[in-house]
């Protein structure tokens, strides 16, 4: 990634202390959502560096949609969205995940991911791995590879890239690097 790209997605990064509870540092990405120029550059981003590994891009509610969409389309590949329990209707994979602050249920609906399928999961941030963990278990349950996971940032002292092992992981920028 150029230094200015990765100068301006730092840019956007704000910090909110003690939310949603005390002790976390909540990293918004809400205004790089907002410079659709950027998103679509990250997306290609993305896209590049997995290039020929996938041919479907799983993308985690809610903000991981944002960043999945523009990988899908910079792919030209179809979109999966992984929806938090009680929001999709049907037959439905499911997997159970912790946060660091509390745990939910993310699902996908059957048939949503071929058994053929190489994905790519995506979200916004890998802080513990729990999320993007439960998203290869969604994949495996429906017969699809993973090609790895994609984020745009990642909070490196929390660990999550390790809990992914040993699938690819692929950040945009992680917490406390200085841009180049």
């Amino acid at each position: 990634m150029s230094s200015g790209t990765k100068i301006a997605l730092a840019s956007q990064v704000r910090v909110f202390p003690d939310f949603p509870h005390p002790g976390i540092a909540f990293q918004d990405l809400a205004p790089l959502y907002a410079a659709p120029g950027l998103i679509t550059r990250l997306g290609a981003e993305v896209a590049d560096s997995f290039s020929g590994e996938f041919d479907t891009v799983l993308a985690v509610e809610a903000r991981g949609f944002v960043l999945g969409t523009a990988v899908a389309m910079a792919a030209r590949c179809p979109l999966v969205l992984a929806r938090k329990q009680g929001k999709l209707p049907g037959p439905l994979h499911s997997a159970e995940y912790s946060l660091e602050y509390g745990s939910a249920v993310l699902t996908v609906q059957h048939g949503a991911i071929s058994p053929e399928s190489t994905v790519l999961a995506v979200d916004d941030v890998l802080a513990t791995g729990g999320t993007l963990a439960a998203a290869a278990d969604l994949v495996n349950q429906a017969g699809g590879g993973l090609a790895g996971f994609a984020v745009l940032l990642e909070l490196g002292a929390l660990g999550g890239r390790d809990r992914l092992q040993p699938a690819r992981v692929f950040s945009l920028l992680t917490s406390g690097e200085a841009p180049k």
